[in-house]
């Protein structure tokens, strides 16, 4: 027994499957098409658009998190740190933030599943400035434990009768994170920056 194709559309018609699906498939191709713009534009749309939105996502929180470093020191210097002016290396800060959104890139929140603690180490100890979280909606999957460093110098020698040692605090460009996954039995690791 034989069937031919008319008989599975019942009517007679003499097209064949083929050329139904065909008809199908090209015409919904032409209406995406249609939608998503001509051959010729599509060089202005970019072929990974959620990669470049990442991109100034991680710029955005690198930016945020320089910030809240910035405003940890400033809230510490009359404080914890009992200065009245606190030096800082160039772009220290700006460094920083990139060192630790680095350091995020491999957790599963990233960035956002942070809590970072800011330490600096004086001659007297190591001194808890602060603690930031970029967002607090989210739960925190790992610890960074910044910790800058103080000189250890008393000024500088021909401005020493100028500047007072305790009213002036200048920090080292030498720091470490210390990254710890807090649901995790894994040892902390330690990052040396110069």
């Amino acid at each position: 027994m034989a069937y031919t194709m008319a008989l599975l559309f019942g009517q007679g018609e003499e097209k064949s499957l083929v050329d139904m699906i065909g008809k199908y498939f090209v015409g919904r191709q032409e209406r995406s098409f249609v939608r998503r713009g001509s051959v010729e534009s599509c060089e202005d749309i970019s072929p990974h658009p959620n990669m470049d939105a990442g991109v100034e996502q991680e710029k955005l929180l690198q930016q945020d998190v320089t910030r809240h470093i910035e405003r940890c020191l400033t809230e510490a210097k009359a404080s914890v740190l009992h200065c009245q002016a606190l030096l800082l290396p160039r772009q220290m800060t700006a460094r920083v933030g990139r060192d630790v959104l680095s350091a995020a890139t491999d957790e599963p929140c990233g960035l956002r599943g942070a809590s970072i603690r800011v330490y600096v180490e004086t001659k007297d100890g190591v001194k808890s400035l602060g603690n930031i979280r970029p967002d607090p909606d989210v739960t925190s999957t790992f610890e960074l434990s910044l910790v800058l460093k103080a000189d250890q110098a008393h000024g500088w020698p021909p401005l020493k009768n100028i500047f007072d040692g305790n009213k002036v605090m200048k920090l080292r460009p030498e720091y470490k994170l210390v990254k710890r996954k807090l649901y995790s039995s894994a040892s902390p690791v330690i990052h040396q920056f110069n």
